[in-house]
């Protein structure tokens, strides 16, 4: 297993997880609710930032690694369901948003896994609409950590709804694409 800057980056994103959660779980005495969620949203935003960076420099530092490959989207993929499952804990995020979601990112895993297994796992490869998806997740999650009123006027609560139930649409798009894809191949091998 490699060790360098980039993959040092990813790891911190995994270990951001239990802090993420954990904030909400300090009294009341150490936080206030606001500033919970302040510093839930500066953790998730570190995160979200690490996961730009970590890409860039592995590219950059020519450091690209099989095991970086695996370990980026997994930290993505659990970071962003911890983030989910804190909002559904919170009722600031609908059940049905985190299903869709949680219950996409499964789906596309275990394809990919399959498709890999059968020798066609480039015909899944992260398209532009998974990124895009996955952007606008990483947009959403902050606004609805904060849950606040910025500047006197920017409502983060209903910012954080909307864009979240268009990540909630981008997510289904990108999965009804994956798995339009690994169609013609997965035809042929189901038996």
């Amino acid at each position: 297993m490699p060790f360098n800057l980039p993959i040092a980056l990813t790891w911190l994103r995994v270990a951001a997880i239990p802090l993420l959660i954990g904030i909400f779980y300090l009294p009341g005495l150490w936080l206030t609710p606001l500033e919970k969620n302040v510093v839930a949203t500066a953790i998730f935003v570190f995160a979200a930032l690490t996961d730009w960076l970590d890409g860039f420099l592995a590219r950059r530092m020519q450091q690209e690694s099989v095991f970086g490959q695996f370990l980026d989207p997994v930290a993505d993929k659990l970071i962003v369901a911890a983030a989910l499952l804190v909002l559904l804990n919170m009722d600031r995020v609908q059940v049905w948003v985190a299903l869709i979601i949680i219950g996409r990112e499964i789906t596309i895993s275990a394809l990919r896994e399959w498709m890999a297994l059968l020798g066609a796992g480039k015909s899944v490869a992260v398209h532009m609409v998974g990124k895009l998806k996955t952007t606008v997740q990483l947009v959403a999650i902050p606004f609805l950590l904060l849950n606040d009123t910025l500047f006197g006027w920017l409502d983060c609560a209903r910012i954080g709804t909307w864009l979240i139930w268009v990540a909630s649409f981008l997510t289904l798009w990108s999965m009804f694409y994956y798995m339009k894809k690994a169609l013609p191949q997965l035809a042929g091998k189901i038996d």
